[in-house]
């Protein structure tokens, strides 16, 4: 059975267009071709039970979020495209997703992690992100995480299964990437990235709650 997307929307407790953009991105399988009722019955109850991400176990205060749309193709000497796609291969995720992005790099950096989301659902992480490359100085200044690494990614946001062989060495991408990978986060920013707060920020109450 499909639903319509205006459907498929209010059963996940999401907008329309970020339906579509689950439909584009092909992390949906199953997805109808034509008609009205496109989008699997399954698939948004799967999404609509998903937990949230585990902030409160998360390192540190903050961790930094990449909001990604579907991916485009671009014409850039370090990478052909930009953003999330479930058919893209590894090496071709990790080149759309470590830069160029407007952000604090520091606090990126401090992090050495960052969950990317597509429609407030975790779709990749990224680990190993030291020594930015920035592409000039000032609040529009880029940067580029060249020595990034994918720890996780899916293909199949309703069965969200690592599709990376995991790096032995890599501590951070081992204990977190599975906590993270198809869960919900949310986020607010004017730009790509957001700052959430983690660890025990997470878990504290917020001013006037009981």
């Amino acid at each position: 059975m499909h639903l319509t997307t205006g459907q498929a929307a209010k059963a996940i407790g999401v907008s329309i267009p970020t339906v579509e953009r689950f439909i584009a991105s092909g992390a949906i399988p199953e997805t109808a071709a034509r008609g009205r009722q496109v989008f699997p019955l399954t698939a948004a109850q799967a999404l609509a039970s998903r937990p949230a991400a585990p902030l409160a176990a998360l390192p540190g205060i903050e961790v930094p979020v990449l909001r990604v749309d579907v991916a485009e193709q671009v014409d850039e000497p370090d990478r052909q495209w930009i953003g999330y796609s479930a058919a893209l291969n590894s090496d071709q995720l990790l080149k759309a997703l470590r830069g160029w992005w407007r952000c604090d790099p520091a606090r990126v950096a401090a992090a050495g992690l960052l969950p990317v989301t597509l429609g407030g659902f975790v779709v990749a992480v990224l680990t190993g992100l030291t020594h930015p490359e920035g592409d000039g100085a000032g609040r529009y200044a880029r940067y580029c995480f060249t020595t990034a690494s994918l720890a996780g990614y899916i293909t199949d946001l309703t069965h969200p299964v690592n599709a990376t062989t995991p790096d032995l060495t890599d501590t951070e991408g081992l204990t977190y990437a599975p906590l993270l990978l198809g869960t919900r986060l949310p986020s607010v920013s004017g730009g790509p990235i957001a700052y959430v707060a983690t660890g025990t920020a997470a878990s504290a109450p917020e001013e006037g709650e009981a």
